[in-house]
């Protein structure tokens, strides 16, 4: 018998819209699901039951066993499910497709999911169907004996599966290139953190390689953005394109909506994405592909593609189109085709601002959860994310992208990106943070 390593309970953690509507099982809550839910609950809380499982995505053990979850969650320790769901990058995405699989409900199979999320594999997909926006690219195996820099430098480098950008870095030099790949924090994540990938990928594919890999790519150069959109009945739709603006060091600064690329550039991104998701076999699923415009050389490149919902972005769409993009994943996983507005918003512009430290830093003051409401109703549809507490320190810079670490994240709607800057100014004196370097 396949060991367990989680404790399920009868039932679920919470519950809400009615008690006899079709209920959906939420896996690997993430901190943006029960916010973005409650932010468009009243146009899918009379139809739709939503549960979640645990553990939740932060609480993810690294021995958790994948296959064992599925079998639970099927015979039926979260009780009855009419559609599973997930905006977990990992593990969540995948099990949810597993678990749909295992109950012959909507939703990719998990193969198309890993591979759509394996960068090495996604990249040969990729380039079979959009060889122009595909940079050059190369797998260096973490099993070798003797790892050789696959590509000319400067090069960036990153684990062939991860999330949040983790221990993706820019690579100049042999020098450098040998300290990446021997650094504990690399070893560690490949044998701990992955350790879930590469059972999923042995459980669910044929593919050679798990997560003990690396991936080498020519730099990309321009202007980054998000296009997400979703496919039903294997019909690739696109939802949206959200600009990122980086701080100097490349942290993120802000993500705006909608897109101020030329419109010619956006339907060029458009014709890609389709072509990549149609190839990659996704159905009943939300997607996002990041991808670059280098206007210099008028080049559209593919930076990596997720086949999940954002999460972080959901009311963005809402605050500017009238439709949260949580709508659309309740939607797809019960087999549904999704209502989309577009334009009827409040809004006509709506951006996400990621608040962050780049130094070693302590919270001397932090907001209340009065506080966060009382800044909330600054302004409509205002949503604020707190990730710290008075007396934390911030200093986990080896994370997300190396250069900083996120303490809190504000959504806000305004009239145009100078509007939206104010009002995001705004709502942070209100949440009254006050941080210190150590």
């Amino acid at each position: 018998m396949r060991a367990v390593f989680y404790r399920p309970r009868a039932g679920a953690r919470a519950m809400v819209g009615k008690p006899n509507a079709r209920r959906v099982l939420v896996v690997f809550e993430t901190a943006w699901d029960r916010r973005q839910l409650a932010a468009c609950a009243p146009r899918w809380s009379g139809a739709t039951s939503v549960v979640f499982s645990e553990p939740s995505d932060a609480d993810c053990p690294a021995d958790l066993d994948p296959v064992s979850f599925v079998a639970d969650a099927a015979r039926g320790v979260w009780g009855r499910i009419d559609g599973v769901t997930s905006s977990s990058d990992y593990p969540g995405v995948t099990l949810a497709g597993a678990l749909a699989a295992e109950l012959g409900l909507a939703g990719s199979s998990p193969e198309r999911l890993i591979t759509a999320a394996h960068k090495y594999y996604s990249r040969i997909a990729q380039r079979a169907v959009a060889p122009e926006a595909v940079p050059d690219f190369a797998l260096v195996d973490l099993r070798a004996r003797a790892v050789a820099p696959p590509l000319a430098f400067p090069c960036w480098v990153k684990p062939v599966k991860s999330a949040f950008s983790m221990l993706a870095r820019r690579i100049d030099g042999p020098e450098a290139f040998r300290d990446f790949l021997d650094a504990p924090a690399m070893r560690e994540f490949a044998h701990d953190y992955m350790a879930i990938f590469n059972r999923m990928v042995v459980a669910y594919t044929d593919h050679p390689i798990d997560g003990r890999a690396l991936i080498a790519e020519s730099v990309l150069r321009g202007d980054l953005v998000t296009v997400e959109g979703f496919v039903c009945g294997r019909s690739v739709e696109l939802l949206g394109i959200v600009d990122s603006t980086l701080h100097a060091n490349g942290s993120f600064a802000r993500f705006d909506y909608p897109s101020a690329l030329p419109e010619a550039v956006r339907d060029r991104m458009a014709a890609i994405a389709r072509r990549v998701i149609a190839a990659l076999g996704l159905d009943q699923t939300l997607w996002n592909i990041e991808m670059m415009y280098d206007a210099a050389n008028d080049r559209v490149s593919i930076v990596e593609v997720n086949p999940r919902i954002c999460g972080q972005f959901a009311d963005l769409y809402q605050k500017v189109d009238g439709t949260n993009s949580y709508e659309i994943a309740l939607a797809l996983c019960t087999g549904e085709r999704p209502r989309v507005t577009a334009g009827r918003g409040r809004y006509p512009a709506a951006a996400s601002f990621p608040l962050r430290v780049f130094e070693p830093s302590r919270v001397q003051e932090g907001p209340s959860d009065a506080d966060i409401a009382a800044a909330e109703t600054l302004f409509p549809e205002t949503l604020v994310w707190r990730e710290c507490r008075a007396g934390d320190e911030l200093c986990d810079f080896g994370g997300e992208d190396g250069a900083s670490q996120r303490y809190a994240v504000i959504n806000i709607g305004g009239a145009d990106r100078t509007d939206l800057e104010r009002r995001c100014d705004v709502v942070q004196e209100r949440l009254g943070f006050r941080i210190k370097p150590l």
